[in-house]
């Protein structure tokens, strides 16, 4: 019995109306885009693993698709020196797999973005500006609006501390959801208030692990967030400080006032974090320039918001739609020292990633396609014999010229299914032409919603095209 054919978990097939649906995405996107002096590039699907590690945390490193090397990968391992001492068949696979991997599928487009200014950093202008829409891959556990193989269409700034940076990438997200007809909440934080957190709490060296805690909030709850944080060491009292943050409500002034008065040293630890008022200021003037900026969607200061890779170090952004259930569509932030990592130290970028796949979940859900995104042809020409095919080959060429997209039905047959054929495909227009149309120089197109049907001379494509495209 022959296998029945499927695809790897978390991965999806698009048929023409899915990808029409993309491609509109895409395409908004990009214009976008373009509009804010971004240019495009591209990188590889595989880079070096070396590249990869380390860059999202312990737990982003659990997600890369790992790739075996090619040829007899296991060849020449001696796995003894890979056994654990607490177990005959137990082996130590973190070692072993990079030595039998040494490329990876990316995880995501910024941190492959990084590799490519080091590398062509003498090609390029400072600040440089690109936009990047490719597939990225991880090894998560598929479910509703999570996937193992997705779109990203990120754009990223790099070479400026400037926080017109982070307005424009606001401004581009409000354009690209304000096109789309989508109600949207644009939460900014900033990881420099994080790390402040950290500190009046009284550990700073676990910013990592509260900011991974924090990440989860909108998951798990609160109560799961704070059992977390005590499970990585916190004292009950440091928990009790971050507590009241996570739950801050009120104005935008109301909130920073309010961590202003905890990063001086008003806290139960009395402890004063420059970082965390170093990061209050940024927040401050960001929002002072998006209050300038008459931006359209919701803007929100979420003090709640980490996003959990470890490479931001200041602003950070999360979008989610409002009339939708799915989790965030968008997100990004600044990074001071990503390419650092590379060798190339003290180049500062700033980011926002537009999750392709859940934003068409999110159109389809709202049934918010445009009707003509979806529907490809515009006119179906019957084929009512050879004759007939050849006065209507000419004319069918003429309107492709002009920018319609026309089909000729593939064989002389009956009408029936090649209005049915039209009727399944979404085909709003049909032409019949017989042995009377072209006895009279003409071109009948008939209207298959509304039965309008007119008739033009041949040599009016104006006459036609206009008909079509009403």
């Amino acid at each position: 019995m022959a296998q029945k054919p499927s695809i790897p978990k978390g991965t999806r097939d698009f048929g023409p109306a899915e990808m029409a649906g993309r491609n509109y995405i895409f395409d908004t996107i990009r214009a976008v885009f373009k509009t804010y002096g971004y240019a495009p590039i591209e990188t590889p699907s595989m880079e070096n693993l070396s590249t990869l590690l380390g860059k999202y945390g312990e737990e982003g490193d659990k997600l890369l698709f790992r790739i075996l090397n090619s040829g007899d990968a296991f060849s020449g391992i001696d796995f003894n020196e890979y056994r654990l001492e607490d177990g005959e068949n137990s082996y130590n696979s973190k070692a072993l797999s990079l030595k039998v991997c040494e490329k990876g599928l990316r995880y995501d487009l910024t941190v492959p973005f990084a590799r490519f200014v080091v590398q062509h950093q003498n090609e390029l202008s400072f600040p440089f500006k690109r936009y990047q829409i490719q597939p990225v891959w991880r090894a998560d556990r598929p479910q509703k609006g999570r996937y193992r193989e997705f779109y990203q269409c990120d754009v990223d700034v790099i070479g400026s501390t400037s926080l017109l940076n982070e307005l424009e990438l606001v401004q581009m997200v409000d354009k690209v959801f304000g096109t789309f007809g989508v109600a949207v909440c644009i939460k900014i934080n900033n990881r420099k208030v994080l790390t402040g957190l950290a500190e009046i709490c009284g550990f700073p060296d676990k910013v990592v692990d509260i900011t991974v805690a924090i990440d989860k909030i909108d998951k798990i709850g609160l109560e799961a967030v704070e059992a977390e944080m005590l499970e990585k060491g916190l004292t009950e009292e440091a928990v009790k400080v971050i507590e009241p943050v996570l739950q801050l409500s009120g104005t935008t002034a109301e909130k920073l006032a309010s961590m202003r008065d905890l990063m001086a040293g008003n806290s139960a630890s009395g402890i004063v974090s420059e970082t965390g008022v170093k990061g209050l200021d940024e927040l401050e003037e960001l929002f002072g320039l998006i209050s300038a900026a008459d931006i359209v969607q919701d803007v929100e200061l979420d003090l709640s918001l980490a996003r959990g890779l470890n490479y931001y170090t200041g602003a950070i952004f999360e979008v989610k739609a409002k009339d939708f259930q799915i989790g965030s569509i968008c997100g990004g932030g600044r990074y001071d020292n990503l390419t650092g990592i590379f060798g190339l130290p003290g180049m500062s970028g700033v980011g926002i990633s537009f999750g392709a796949d859940r934003i068409y979940d999110v159109l389809k859900g709202l049934d918010l396609f445009p009707k003509e995104v979806t529907a490809s042809t515009k006119v179906l020409f019957a084929n009512m014999g050879a004759e007939e095919l050849k006065y209507v080959i000419p004319v069918v060429k003429k309107l492709r010229d002009a920018g319609v997209a026309c089909e000729i039905w593939h064989e002389a047959g009956k009408l029936k299914k090649q209005f049915d054929y039209a009727a399944k495909k979404s085909i709003p227009f049909m032409s019949i032409i017989g042995g009377d149309e072209i006895a009279r120089g003409e071109v009948n197109i008939k209207n298959l919603s509304s039965g309008e049907q007119k008739s033009f001379s041949v040599s009016d494509l104006s006459g036609m095209v206009g008909f079509i495209e009403q």
